[in-house]
């Protein structure tokens, strides 16, 4: 249900359509061949550059928008890498370079971290966002905008129709 007279504003889902790309061009991620992502506008559910970008666009409008590294996924933390001995990680979980993981910290708290190097006898956890000291270049869409309901607005996130709540 389309309303064109709504622009993007706090407590409204947006339906948008975007393709990401990197300083060299590279395309990080798009919505091209699938759906538009939703998400709750204010929620904090998108990179913070992003979501202000979007205020008081209407559906249909479309612009292209330019990020630092501090509106995105924040500069690189040289401190930000763990070396971890290899026998911390179970025996069947073949690692890879790149690969995410996900962790507790000691205070018991969620954190990602990505496998940046397998020595013979170490794993180096890097911290850091993989998108972490990059320049991003979106080029977005509002495919749709819709007052959150209550439920979404209560949960601080959009629900995709049919989805359990």
């Amino acid at each position: 249900m389309t309303n064109t007279n709504l622009t993007v504003a706090d407590g409204l889902v947006v339906s948008l359509d975007y393709t990401l790309r990197l300083d060299d061009g590279q395309v990080i991620d798009t919505t091209t061949d699938g759906d538009p992502l939703q998400f709750l506008q204010g929620g904090q559910q998108i990179i913070p550059g992003l979501e202000k970008a979007l205020y008081g666009m209407g559906v249909g409008d479309e612009k292209d928008v330019e990020l630092t590294p501090g509106e995105g996924y924040g500069n690189r933390n040289p401190d930000a890498l763990e070396l971890v001995p290899l026998d911390a990680f179970p025996a069947d979980l073949e690692l890879t370079e790149g690969m995410g993981l996900q962790l507790r910290d000691p205070a018991g708290q969620e954190v990602v971290a990505y496998v940046g190097e397998i020595r013979p006898d170490a794993v180096v956890l890097d911290l850091n966002h993989p998108l972490a000291g990059e320049k991003l270049f979106f080029e977005v869409k509002i495919a749709d905008l819709r007052p959150a309901t209550s439920e979404e607005l209560d949960h601080g996130h959009a629900h995709s129709p049919g989805q359990a709540h």
